[in-house]
């Protein structure tokens, strides 16, 4: 049974049993502010199993495109994926525990209507118990209907989490759950005891395949704080699992939905390493959904988790021989094993191929540099790691694994101590008179400082020559710029600056500097640090080929990027607020 089949079968299965099929949502949560991606097929329906009524009725059923990155680490293994689908089937407040595993064993087991799997090689798992509900023996009841009670476990915590325990977080929806787990070895592993489960699901022999919430608590601040209004069932699993086991392989990327993307980055590669390929493949695919829902590379937030998730990608491609500007080739595979199910991905291919492509370039260039670098390391102390990344641009991560390759082992915690205490200092920096705010000499900082010039112009050109520079601070995450206006920019004054600044970017004008006695700067019109005192002579930088027509022109020491192309990102304003009376403050980025 191919993958698209075995999609096609689960949504029969439940449409069968009166379930509405509902589309998947964004990848980007609607309402959720404190997530950044969907990462289970329950997030979006939160407000229905609190009780709001779904315009679809009391059952339904989809395949979520969720993404987790919590055990990105683990990627290059047999199940663990970064994006994976979720298939569920939802009761809000009509069915409860008779029917949902009634039906979750008759999806799996079924010849005629489900997946056909042995039920011999089927595990269960149910609650053990806590202080926030009691055994779920009724679960245990129902499943020995169906299941030898030597293969049904009593679970509970375990010393790093509660098992057969699902909750949203600390605040919504919770309950007891009951998990279904097949083996997935070539030999059977037959009847096994409480301990030896265990010991087979540490070594992935059994893999979760199925999973049935009860969910009937409300959680708040951690706690379980009272029932919910209705009882919920919430049903599913990870549908590149279920294709493993339907296809009898014994790992997610020697099935169907990876054989065209893995089958690809062979063809393209030098080397054969196999986690290299498994985190390419994945990263890559990850990344084009993540695109295709209108994420795009940055320093913050969802961006930042695509940006690393890319960066992960080119540096596995290096690994593997993998010519520059390859990735495409593989986000195209990608787009098209998955043209028929989510039509949104052909619609943006050309914009998610220009995103991987500017990605996959700019990091190619910090890659080449920060190896020479990397591989000058003997000691690999702290500090060594950080100035990789504070002077090269390096990302902290990828040093991390790169070490770890080599079996030395670096205190990341001492790590993240040194860029809190950089953080501090760039903090205190501003407090200064400074040379434009710049507090260090990274790549990113002067990219950032050089973006100062041009908004410091853009300002002026939207908001009228009265804006006057009161200072700067700059680190390797972003610029802020204080300045003389009397009120709150608007949206639009805010979209126009934005819109100018990136206009010369794209212009790619040349940074020159030239040195002038001071009344000479000043006549051509050069702005300066207002308060300041200077020389005789000063150094002004402009951008453009004259000094008379440039764009942007200022006393400063520098340094600076050859030309405003080399900025690379797009200039986003993330924030406007004012400091004191009469001075207002702009943070923003290169995205």
């Amino acid at each position: 049974m191919n993958s698209t089949e075995i999609r096609k079968r689960f949504l029969e299965f439940f449409k069968n049993r009166g379930h509405a099929i509902i589309p998947s949502a964004s990848l980007v949560p609607e309402n959720d502010p404190s997530v950044l991606f969907n990462t289970a097929g329950m997030q979006p329906l939160v407000p229905y199993l609190l009780g709001a009524p779904h315009p679809k009725g009391k059952r339904i059923a989809d395949i979520q495109k969720c993404v987790r990155t919590g055990d990105i680490d683990e990627i290059g293994d047999n199940t663990h994926l970064t994006f994976f689908e979720m298939m569920g089937n939802w009761s809000l407040g009509d069915y409860f525990k008779e029917e949902a595993i009634k039906w979750s064993y008759e999806l799996l087991t079924s010849k005629t209507e489900g997946f056909g799997l042995d039920p011999k090689r089927l595990y269960i798992t149910v609650f053990a118990g806590n202080e926030d509900a009691p055994k779920d023996n009724e679960s245990f009841e129902i499943w020995k209907k169906y299941m030898p009670e030597n293969r049904i476990y009593f679970l509970g915590w375990n010393g790093k989490k509660e098992p057969n325990w699902w909750e949203a977080g600390d605040s919504g929806p919770s309950g007891p759950d009951t998990e279904m787990f097949y083996d997935v070895t070539p030999e059977g592993l037959g009847d096994m005891t409480k301990e030896e489960y265990l010991t087979a699901d540490e070594e992935q022999k059994v893999v979760e395949i199925w999973n049935d919430v009860f969910m009937e608590y409300l959680k708040g601040d951690g706690k379980v704080i009272g029932k919910l209004p209705q009882k919920n069932v919430d049903t599913g699993s990870g549908f590149e699992r279920v294709v493993m086991a339907l296809q009898g392989k014994s790992n997610i990327f020697d099935t169907d939905i990876f054989e065209p993307i893995i089958k690809k980055i062979k063809e393209l590669s030098k080397n054969s390493i196999q986690k290299s390929e498994r985190i390419v493949a994945d990263h890559i695919r990850t990344s084009v959904f993540m695109i295709g829902d209108g994420v795009t590379p940055s320093n913050t937030d969802r961006g930042y988790i695509l940006r690393r998730l890319l960066r992960r990608a080119v540096n596995h491609a290096e690994k593997l021989g993998i010519k520059p500007g390859s990735l495409l080739l593989i986000a195209e595979t990608v787009i098209e094993k998955y043209k028929d199910v989510y039509m949104s991905l052909i619609n943006k291919r050309d914009i998610i191929k220009q995103e991987i492509e500017k990605e996959e370039q700019k990091f190619r260039q910090t890659l080449g540099r920060g190896m020479k670098e990397f591989e000058k390391i003997t000691d690999f102390k702290p500090e060594e790691i950080f100035n990789l990344y504070q002077s090269y641009g390096f990302p902290i991560e990828l040093t991390l694994e790169l070490a770890l390759e080599k079996g030395i082992k670096v205190s990341k915690k001492e790590v993240e101590e040194l860029f809190k205490k950089h953080q501090e200092l760039s903090r205190s920096g501003s407090e200064k008179k400074f040379k434009g705010g710049l507090g260090d000499t990274s790549e990113m900082s002067v990219k950032y400082h050089t973006a100062t010039h041009l908004l410091h112009q853009a300002l002026r050109d939207v908001l009228g020559p009265s804006v006057r520079q009161r200072g700067s601070n700059i680190t390797p995450e972003r610029l802020r710029f204080d300045f003389e206006y009397p009120k709150k920019m608007t949206v639009e004054e805010k979209q126009k600056v934005e819109d100018i600044v990136n206009q010369k970017i794209e212009e790619k004008l040349p940074m020159n500097k030239v040195t002038l006695p001071l009344k000479e700067a000043e006549k051509v019109g050069a702005l300066h640090f207002f308060g300041e005192e200077y020389g005789d002579e000063v150094d002004v930088y402009f951008s453009g080929e004259k000094i008379e027509t440039a764009y942007s022109k200022e006393f400063c020491g520098g340094p600076h990027v050859k030309n405003t192309g080399d900025l690379g990102g797009k200039f986003k304003i993330q924030k406007e607020e004012a400091v004191s009376a009469g001075v207002r403050r702009i943070k923003a980025v290169l995205e």
